[in-house]
């Protein structure tokens, strides 16, 4: 057994706080252009349409589902600053594509999804900076160190559309450089700004960054893709294999809270405007502040979770984690009498009686044929009739909304820190690079899944149908975490090196 040095548990942490901030300029690169992306898409090719925006959304996920096996891979056998150098480089030059994407004469919005999904695949680097923070921490650092990447994760997902609010003051011209055929505006700025916090990045992996690992007692002992500079002390307790149950059961139990996240992030701002006939300048402008709220939340959350969890175990606060989430989503289950303001204010006032049984309600063709009056100008709020459920769903009150939001936004990142927490402890001293890139995968895909689901469900069959939905995929998921909860300990628990 060899103490780890001071020297070296220096070198350990700066090279931690490295990849604190990799994760961090991971989150800024897809948040930092969110709310510019369908103005700008506008302006450089007015064929595309709103279900083309909606490729451009999800390639950012589909590249980093693609990507993080193949650099996970990649980290296990080689030095690890080769895929994050090479993940960042590729990020830059995404970001620098994107601001390009006016250029070409036709085809610009195929340029912008190019971009956009090569930012992603970029970000594939998520799986490498967690499976390095996993060996270069002891058990009783692990959950901490977790917490400390979900909150710089969540704080770039915060300060990315801050970061796009400043460079909105440079106004849609902006500046213009000829020769480099650039346009600096607030549609181009933002990329630019995060291609320059990527070069910055890639100095600093390398500069500061080395490979190190310790056991999980903390003993310092040699990378088994080490470039040179770690401990010749092989670790020699790497005998045994994974309880691949818990890690598939883990994977799923990720799978599905993403999925709700992502519906709940999805199905905001048609909820509120159909609920509360907000316009949609209203909408997005108090579920942004929402959003930041619950953003802010979360950092809370992960600073707290690293001091619970030493009481309490991961295990508890995951299932905890969980409950909270169902009841935020049973919360919004419509359960009134009052039916919500039908989008024509004509309709409304003229046609419909509002506490008419639906078999006494206008036929819903007729509804659909009926036009606005030539002289209104105003933008049309309510809950539109083309979605049959507003005519006999109970209204969502804005209490229910606010107290599922707070729930929501406890829940899921104590899940989040969790499972990435629990998952590290059962792979143990493994190389756990490519088991990484599959979690991040399995994240990836369910943001891309959760919009299309909630979508569909929502439109056509309402939001008792979706809410009801996702509270069976919840409950389900909680009988799994009941069914494997006995497995997720720690590998040296599992195998006796360990108390737990």
């Amino acid at each position: 057994d060899v103490v780890e040095t001071q020297e070296h548990y220096k070198s350990r942490w700066r090279s931690i706080w490295i990849m604190y901030l990799t994760m961090f300029l991971s989150s800024v690169g897809f948040s930092i252009v969110i709310m510019s992306v369908w103005p700008y898409l506008q302006k450089i090719d007015p064929t595309a349409d709103a279900s083309f925006l909606g490729w451009i959304i999800a390639s950012y996920s589909i590249g980093q589902m693609v990507a993080s096996p193949l650099f996970g891979l990649w980290s296990n056998y080689r030095p690890r600053r080769e895929p994050l150098v090479i993940s960042t480089a590729i990020s830059v030059a995404a970001n620098c594509l994107y601001a390009y994407v006016h250029v070409p004469h036709s085809h610009n919005k195929y340029y912008m999804l190019t971009a956009r999904a090569l930012v992603g695949f970029g970000a594939g680097n998520v799986a490498v900076v967690r499976s390095y923070i996993a060996g270069a921490t002891s058990l009783t650092e692990r959950t901490s160190a977790m917490a400390n990447t979900s909150a710089c994760q969540a704080v770039g997902f915060i300060l990315g559309p801050v970061f796009q609010t400043c460079f909105t003051l440079i106004g849609e011209e902006g500046v213009t450089w000829k020769f480099l055929c650039l346009q600096l505006n607030m549609y181009t700025a933002p990329v630019l700004f995060g291609a320059l916090l990527g070069v910055i990045n890639i100095i600093l992996i390398f500069a500061i960054f080395r490979e190190h690992r310790v056991d999980d007692m903390g003993r310092q002992c040699k990378s088994i893709n080490s470039d040179g500079e770690g401990s010749d002390v092989l670790d020699q307790n790497t005998e045994g294999s994974i309880d691949h149950v818990a890690v598939v059961a883990l994977n799923v139990l990720f799978f599905v809270i993403l999925f709700v996240f992502a519906v709940f992030e999805t199905i905001a701002t048609p909820l509120t405007m159909d609920m509360y006939s907000w316009t949609r300048k209203e909408a997005v402008f108090y579920n942004g502040i929402i959003l930041s709220v619950i953003g802010i939340e979360s950092v809370v959350v992960f600073m707290v979770v690293k001091t619970l969890s030493k009481k309490t175990g991961e295990r508890a606060i995951l299932h905890a984690g969980l409950l909270t989430v169902l009841i935020g989503f049973f919360i919004l289950l419509p359960w009134g009498k009052k039916l919500p303001n039908i989008q024509w204010q004509e309709i409304k006032n003229n046609s419909i009686p509002r506490t008419a049984p639906t078999e006494m309600l206008m036929p819903f063709w007729s509804l659909q044929e009926m036009q606005l009056p030539s002289n209104h100008t105003a933008e049309p709020v309510g809950c539109p009739v083309t979605q049959s459920w507003c005519l006999n769903t109970p209204v969502i009150y804005l209490a229910q909304y606010i107290s599922s939001d707070v729930l929501i936004g406890l829940g899921y990142p104590v899940c989040n820190v969790m499972s990435y927490t629990l998952y590290s402890k059962v792979l143990g001293p493994k190389p756990q690079g490519v088991y990484m890139g599959w979690l991040t995968a399995s994240g990836s895909g369910a943001r891309i899944l959760g919009p299309v689901f909630v979508s569909q469900i929502y439109t056509h069959l309402g939001p008792r149908w979706a809410f009801s939905l996702i509270c069976g995929v919840v409950v389900a998921s909680l009988l799994l975490l009941e069914i494997v909860y006995k497995r997720l300990i720690a590998f040296s628990v599992r195998y006796g090196r360990m108390q737990e």
